[in-house]
């Protein structure tokens, strides 16, 4: 479904990513780990269009979206939740999850709010609440079914566990795999590198801009490298 080749990216003369290749298939729950600063959050900004790739080249089932606007790669069905949550606070949270219908053509909008409801049954007792008078673990769900009311094909995760407490960290995780069970396709970064990897089908490990690792979930909770870098085992 996505293939990234050679995917450069830059903050002026700052070179955040270097040469960049990964693939994720259709039906995959895929984990990026890493530390901070190790460019996770702008591999995902590149992805979505958000921050500018420098070379290299994104193919989304087949077409090029390298060049393609933010807005089009939504069309295309890449949507990212960003981090931090980025929910819009005065404005009610029936009317977020609206928002994320813009891009959407003869969408059965009623349809897919109750099935978010379904979901995350407060959201739907807040459905009128702003979505500034929410929790962070409710704004993060919040988050999640905006981006997913735009029907994705492909949904970028960032740092979705970040300030949460344990519990709402599972039921958000949980969440993610009920979703990709319904043949979502899921690129998940998480600093929780335990949390990420096991749930994914496989894991990509990241350090200063450039892949150093890739493999399965459960391989790379069981390597050496990444236990005492990334679990602290």
């Amino acid at each position: 479904m996505l293939k990234v080749e050679g995917l450069t990216s830059h903050y002026g003369r700052i070179q955040a990513l270097k040469g960049i290749d990964l693939e994720i298939a259709e039906g995959e729950l895929v984990a990026l780990v890493g530390g901070n600063g190790a460019g996770k959050t702008t591999l995902l900004r590149t992805l979505s269009g958000v921050q500018p790739a420098s070379t290299g080249r994104i193919t989304f089932c087949g077409r090029d979206v390298t060049r393609a606007s933010p807005a089009a790669r939504v069309s295309h069905g890449i949507c990212q939740v960003p981090e931090g949550r980025q929910v819009w606070g005065p404005v009610s949270v029936e009317d977020n999850l609206r928002l994320g219908t813009v891009k959407r053509r003869g969408a059965d909008v009623a349809a897919d709010l109750e099935r978010m409801y379904a979901m995350f049954p407060v959201l739907k007792e807040k459905r009128a609440e702003p979505a500034g008078t929410l929790s962070g673990g409710q704004q993060q769900m919040l988050a999640l079914c905006r981006a997913l009311m735009a029907n994705p094909g492909l949904l970028l995760l960032d740092e979705p566990s970040m300030g949460l407490a344990p519990l709402l960290v599972d039921q958000i995780l949980e969440a993610v795999l009920a979703l990709k069970s319904q043949g979502v396709t899921v690129f998940l970064v998480e600093q929780n590198a335990f949390a990420a990897l096991k749930i994914a089908d496989r894991g990509y490990v990241i350090e200063t801009g450039k892949i150093v690792l890739c493999d399965g979930g459960q391989a790379l909770l069981d390597n050496e490298r990444v236990k005492e870098a990334y679990l602290g085992i």
